[in-house]
């Protein structure tokens, strides 16, 4: 993400490349900066000379350094955008020319999403010099509730860690789907409000009580009744509550426990830290840790990882969601 922010920076202060070459795993970042590039370099009465957009499946790289080579009309710069590039994969040796001297006037961006180059070509090197090479890297899930909570500020709003928490769980961590979720709620929420978790609950159509967040939580605090009151609801919305989501949640649950066992300093924030939480979570996982021990915990881990098995057919024969769940409750919560 600082990476983001200094090439966004660079950009805001009119520092151009003449290349960029955006890649990686997640394509959030690769189109937060290749759109601000498209936006903003050049002015509206700019663009209709000076701009265009190409597309890897539809275009040649003979054709591309073609038109990077031309002049800009009336304009300081011209902006040749390349989606899909990672459908150039054969053609990269035929760049290599222009990588070495890229047309100073011309700014050149290319949105290889999904993959990484092979940077031992000859291309590459010689992009290292002339271009910015960008890695977008998907977040691992405990630093996506602090990218929720800085994209909310930024907004001049707040939210409620559970809120974000929910969203993470329904939406997984695809920051694109989480931005288009969160640019509703802001659209309906007063600017400087707080978006709590009924807020998810009322325009997301995600329960606050029926969800992975608070079975994980009824778990942690054996609450028999309320883990399969959440159970029940889960069976009579199968579709909104996939179990293999909720055997994914479970099994980083339980492994963070046991991370928690291994730990001799449990102060909150070295917690935090050490399993991959918000500090605002940490006091249910200690709870949680009183409720089983790491002997628990890995037998937890087996049980869940059966159950995933099992709901794709293997060693399971004509069992529901919903039972598979059940079983799985009752092997968790009592050994």
């Amino acid at each position: 993400m600082s990476d983001t922010r200094k090439i966004l920076a660079d950009l805001q202060n009119k520092q151009y490349a003449p290349i960029y070459f955006l890649y990686g795993d997640e394509p959030y970042f690769i189109d937060q900066i290749s759109k601000y590039i498209e936006n903003s370099v050049l002015d509206e009465s700019e663009r209709g000379f000076n701009q265009m957009t190409l597309y890897g499946r539809d275009t040649s790289m003979d054709d591309i350094v073609s038109n990077a080579k031309r002049y800009p009309m009336m304009a300081s710069h011209q902006v040749i955008i390349v989606k899909e590039a990672q459908h150039l994969a054969r053609q990269w040796n035929k760049f290599e020319a222009y990588a070495q001297q890229p047309q100073p006037t011309t700014i050149l961006v290319f949105n290889y999403k999904y993959k990484k180059p092979d940077k031992r070509q000859k291309v590459f090197k010689a992009m290292a010099k002339t271009a910015v090479m960008f890695e977008s890297k998907k977040l691992y899930d405990n630093q996506v509730l602090p990218w929720i909570n800085g994209y909310i500020k930024e907004r001049n709003y707040q939210i409620e860690p559970k809120a974000g928490q929910m969203l993470i769980e329904f939406l997984g961590t695809d920051l694109g789907k989480i931005k288009n979720e969160l640019d509703k709620l802001m659209i309906i929420i007063p600017a400087g409000s707080l978006i709590t978790a009924q807020s998810i609950e009322d325009n997301i159509g995600i329960s606050k009580d029926y969800n992975n967040f608070e079975l994980r939580k009824a778990l942690g605090m054996r609450d028999t009744v309320k883990v399969f009151r959440i159970i029940n609801y889960f069976a009579e919305n199968p579709k909104d509550n996939p179990i293999v989501v909720t055997t994914g949640q479970l099994f980083s649950f339980f492994s963070q426990l046991l991370k928690l066992h291994a730990l001799n300093d449990r102060n909150p924030n070295n917690v935090a830290r050490a399993i991959g939480v918000s500090p605002f979570f940490v006091n249910e996982y200690l709870t949680a840790a009183k409720h089983y021990s790491m002997k628990h915990c890995s037998h937890a881990v087996q049980q869940i990882r059966t159950t995933d098995m099992k709901s794709k057919g293997v060693g399971a024969y004509n069992l529901s969601q919903h039972d598979l769940l059940k079983e799985l409750m009752v092997n968790i919560l009592q050994p």
